[in-house]
């Protein structure tokens, strides 16, 4: 791939992203004010023709490795293990 073809890449995927981030912040935004409507009438669940939308609490138990290595940093030393990815990113 030339200079020229990489650069129309990076142009096209910086475009890409951006349009992304307009679309993500557009989606939050819907999602907002459904949740506020749903909080000021108080439910939990909104049901439509075609939708069924829920918004509840969820609890959920998860393990504290931070508190584990403090409390047995030996323990956790042994336990550890090490990974190695790639991280591609464009600057």
């Amino acid at each position: 791939m030339s200079n020229t073809e990489i650069q129309s890449k990076v142009n096209e995927l910086r475009e890409l992203r951006r349009m992304a981030d307009e679309l993500t912040a557009e989606i939050e935004s819907i999602q907002d004010a459904i949740k506020a409507h749903m909080t000021a009438i108080d439910a939990d669940t909104l049901t439509g023709a075609d939708y069924k939308i829920i918004w509840k609490a969820v609890t959920s138990s998860r393990f504290d490795s931070t508190a584990f290595k403090n409390a047995m940093p030996e323990l956790a030393e042994r336990f550890t293990k090490s990974a190695t990815s790639r991280r591609f990113i464009v600057a």
